[in-house]
């Protein structure tokens, strides 16, 4: 028998979306509390005399009709008649969002929101608060121990075959209400804090990747200057190790005196800056290479951004290009290989009109270039990633055969992947890079030309992908979950 907190089981049924979340929340708390108690009885020495479990609360609707309110949007309901759930995770951070998904459903189907307590158990290591580490004091006999005493995380509950489509119920069980289970959000939120160095709660809905340290050095400073003004719309700064900077005026918050610089940057770090509506941007130094890139989308996509977009560098194809051009991709070829098992080569991957239009309008803005004139600075084409850096010395020039006929004018490592983790994960994205050499014509990055060449370019295209999002923020984030991300049968949750 396993050691269960005392907790009325029966499911609760709620016509008001915030009553659901207060259910959700009461669940949840109660069922964490129970894992911390036996946690730190555990570390002192105790050992319970049963398996200490603990489980996720759900959220359920039953749907009786194919019938449902008309909507613009692209979620927030479900496609027919049956039983939809899903298991939920961290209602403190998820406050706002689940709230929002519980009231579309309402719109769409009128029916009542079911919460109750699912079988699902929550891993001891997802229990932990923030600043526990309570785990490394135990010896190496007491770790053993903790694999018979409390559940570990299962990757069995963690796939992602809702997200690729291959996902099938079996006879009697609910469709998913999320593309993501309770065990596989608290997965991604801890390896967010790893690969970043930066709590899950600091991440905005509007994210950039980039490939040098160059733009985050100057996302670093944008980000202090913004702070030095009492009336920026930006209401804190956040850097690796949770170091917290207020805007002027604006008074340390609870758990700013916490942050601490790391010793070291972690892999892919990431720096946040704030807007009081989570609205704000975060910018990841993602690194080279389609691996990271990958690794970082699988994790961020679990807190359901708006949008992400790649600004970097990247190796122009075509002899007309001139160093600092932009490139504005509409296709990608998808030489990367880290998506090939989940999203098949034969998938397509949409360009976004939303993204491209802003990302278009954003280089007019900073560059103050009329439209009409923009083709002498950024071209529009096909983008191709690869994974292998030195694809200029494989012989037989294949990958130029290739490249040429799929009509590419640009080559990096991480857009392709960037782009097709969005399409994956129904989170917009878009792509604008900036030729830094062009190998098929003899202009490769030499250290004098590189030097000039980042301080002439950095700092604007940074500012374009700023100027965008604001550009997608105005036009308002319920136009950018396009039907284009949506399969057949897709889940309601946005």
């Amino acid at each position: 028998m396993a050691s269960s907190p005392a907790f009325i089981t029966e499911p609760s049924f709620h016509a008001e979306p915030a009553d659901a979340l207060a259910q959700v929340q009461r669940i949840y708390q109660q069922q964490i509390g129970h894992l911390r108690d036996a946690m730190q009885r555990f570390v002192a020495g105790e050992t319970p005399a049963s398996h200490v479990r603990a489980c996720y609360p759900y959220a359920r609707v039953q749907i009786a009709t194919v019938a449902r309110a008309a909507t613009q949007l692209a979620y927030g309901f479900v496609e027919g008649p049956g039983c939809y759930e899903t298991t939920l995770t961290r209602p403190d951070l998820f406050a706002g969002y689940y709230t929002e998904q519980f009231r579309l459903l309402r719109a769409s189907h009128g029916v009542e929101l079911e919460v109750g307590l699912s079988r699902q158990p929550i891993p001891i290591h997802f229990s932990f608060a923030e600043h526990d580490y309570i785990e490394g004091t135990l010896s190496p006999e007491r770790r053993t121990l903790m694999r018979d005493v409390f559940d570990l995380p299962d990757l069995a509950a963690m796939d992602d075959g809702i997200a690729n489509g291959t996902w099938t119920p079996s006879a009697g069980e609910a469709q998913p209400l999320s593309l993501f289970t309770a065990p596989r959000v608290d997965y991604s939120l801890h390896r967010l804090r790893h690969y970043t160095g930066t709590l899950p709660e600091w991440f905005q809905n509007f994210v950039l990747f980039t490939n040098y340290q160059f733009y985050i050095d100057e996302f670093v400073r944008l980000g202090h200057a913004e702070m030095a003004r009492p009336d920026s719309e930006y209401i804190a700064f956040v850097e690796p190790g949770n170091v917290v900077t207020r805007r002027a005026g604006l008074p340390p918050a609870p758990g700013d005196e916490l942050g601490t610089p790391p010793p070291r940057l972690p892999q892919m770090p990431a720096y946040h800056l704030v807007r009081a509506d989570n609205s704000g941007i975060t910018m990841v130094n993602i690194g080279v290479g389609p691996a990271n890139a990958k690794t970082i989308t699988d994790h961020i996509a679990v807190l359901r951004p708006h949008a992400w977009m790649m600004l970097g560098h990247c190796a122009g194809l075509r002899n007309s290009q001139q160093l600092g051009d932009y490139v504005l991709a509409h296709a990608y070829v998808r030489e990367d290989h880290v998506l090939d098992e989940e999203l098949p080569l034969w998938v397509p991957i949409p360009a976004l009109a939303e993204i491209q239009v802003a990302l278009q309008q954003a280089v007019a803005d900073v560059t103050q270039m009329p439209q009409d004139q923009l083709k002498r600075i950024m071209r529009t084409g096909t983008v191709a990633s690869t994974d292998n850096r030195n694809w200029e010395l494989l012989p037989d020039n294949m990958p130029q055969r290739r490249f040429s006929q799929s009509r590419a004018v640009a080559l990096d490592m991480e857009s392709a992947t960037i782009a097709a983790n969005g399409f994956r994960f129904r989170v917009p994205y878009g792509t604008l890079l900036c030729v830094s050499d062009k190998p098929l014509h003899g202009e490769i990055k030499l250290p004098g030309m590189a030097n000039h060449f980042y301080r002439e370019r950095v700092d604007q295209h940074l500012r374009i992908g700023m100027r965008a999002i604001d550009i997608l923020r105005a036009g308002g984030v319920q136009r950018l979950h396009s039907r284009k991300l949506r399969s057949f049968a897709e889940v309601a949750f946005q």
